[in-house]
């Protein structure tokens, strides 16, 4: 079958699974997380696939979570976003490198300089993904004694967006003339200082770079709240998703999508990727025997921790053999919330149903044959759920090899992925226009 739309792939990669198992799993790497050698590997690897992206999640605080369960999460230690993926621009040629930055708890200056700085680096394949942090313990590590309110966070992180873009504009793209015979190396008429003053933020400007070789890194949210949806409708060109059925996605899908073309912009500058956990076998029964495995390694004191995670409280307190009871709106994520209250809902489950699933990965999984996985990826694209998926790996380094080394054969034969690179940038890969510099035509 031939299509004219072709499936985006990004790679999921801090932790480097998101599976709480994954560390104890026959075979994987206990250190994935935090060793630069197996992390070139990883992403030479998924650059010899032709992966859009290497993607890092972040957190700015240990997970709030007791000390009985911490003591056996993989995500206890990472690299920092920006020192790790600069070293991997050194070892990859086309690859993107998307990094999570917050808009709660760091200065628009440092975002935009980082983020030009990887870009100039990676011979541009920057991609920044705007979060407002949701882990009210981050708030105590940055001076405040509590976390700053939902809503207030995005209406800050709109602000915010505006003005690193700003500063990322503060030069024209040719105004580095470099005379030597006249001694010229700036022409001052191509540099514009910001002086940005605002509800939140006070930002004079320029920025001490040159304009990022993209012109903006491109610009990833992941937030699926009313207001997540909103910002990124305004300003995302990828939107990490989290449906995890296909009517769920399609309803996403069209949500966004509507208000994209609604802010004035063109549908297909937005890509949705939901997120997807995907376990390969060479039967059904392989692949379902494996997540069964994997799901059987999380403690139960680390699931209901995820779970508490979710919803905002501690779960700990609840009738573990009790259907879950009603949750409150904190100042948490809304829409991890959501998620667990409607998964506990779909599948009728019990709360220590629901930590085993939420403490393994509760999300959209892929658990079959190449074949099947291609199916359902291939369904997800034509009826309009997703352009893709961020690829999560049950355990590496097993879990990445057998999609990279089977499934991506099967989406390239059937013409949904593509065999090699469109260009040498991510936004080229993603089919994504430069952005005109404001204040330079």
């Amino acid at each position: 079958m031939s299509h004219s739309r072709r499936l985006h792939l990004g790679a999921f990669m801090r932790p480097a699974s998101i599976h709480t198992g994954a560390w104890r799993y026959p075979g994987a790497y206990p250190d994935a997380n935090f060793n630069l050698r197996h992390l070139v590997a990883f992403a030479r690897k998924l650059e010899r696939a032709k992966f859009d992206a290497f993607f890092m999640a972040d957190h700015l605080a240990v997970l709030n979570m007791p000390l009985e369960a911490l003591k056996r999460s993989h995500t206890v230690t990472s690299f920092e976003p920006f020192t790790l993926l600069s070293a991997l621009a050194m070892v990859t040629e086309r690859i993107g490198l998307v990094a999570t930055a917050s808009t709660t708890f760091d200065a628009p200056f440092h975002i935009a300089r980082r983020f030009a700085s990887l870009d100039h680096i990676s011979g541009g394949r920057a991609g920044w993904n705007i979060v407002t942090t949701a882990n009210p313990d981050a708030a105590l590590n940055f001076g405040l004694e509590e976390h700053i309110a939902h809503d207030e966070r995005y209406v800050r992180a709109r602000e915010f967006y505006q003005v690193v873009t700003g500063l990322w504009d503060s030069f024209a793209d040719d105004a580095f003339i470099r005379d030597v015979e006249h001694g010229i190396y700036l022409d001052p008429g191509k540099l514009h200082v910001l002086d940005h003053k605002g509800p939140y933020l006070t930002v004079r400007g320029p920025l001490n770079i040159a304009r990022p070789v993209q012109g903006w890194p491109v610009i990833v949210q992941a937030g699926s709240s009313e207001a997540g949806r909103q910002i990124a409708a305004e300003t995302a060109e990828v939107v990490f998703a989290a449906a995890s059925t296909l009517s769920e996605g399609q309803r996403f899908y069209a949500d966004v999508k509507s208000r994209v073309e609604n802010a004035g912009r063109d549908r297909d500058h937005l890509k949705i990727l939901p997120g997807a956990f995907v376990v390969v076998g060479d039967t059904v029964a392989e692949a379902q025997a494996k997540r069964a495995h994997l799901d059987s390694l999380v403690d139960y004191q680390s699931a209901i921790a995820s779970l508490s995670i979710a919803i905002g409280q501690d779960a700990s307190l609840f009738d573990p053999d009790a259907p879950l009871p009603d949750i409150p709106e904190t100042n948490a994520s809304k829409s991890g919330r959501e998620r667990a209250i409607a998964l506990a809902q779909r599948d009728n489950l019990t709360v220590r149903q629901l930590a085993q699933r939420m403490g393994g990965y509760a999300g959209l999984a892929f658990v079959g044959t190449p074949a099947t996985i291609a199916d359902a990826m291939e369904e997800w694209l034509v009826s309009e759920a997703s352009d893709g998926f961020n690829v999560m790996f049950p355990y590496l380094p097993a879990g990445l090899d057998d999609f990279v080394d089977k499934v991506v054969p099967e989406l390239q034969r059937r013409n949904l992925f593509r065999t090699d690179y469109e260009g040498t940038t991510l936004r080229e890969n993603l089919g994504l226009p430069r952005p005109e510099n404001r204040f330079f035509t």
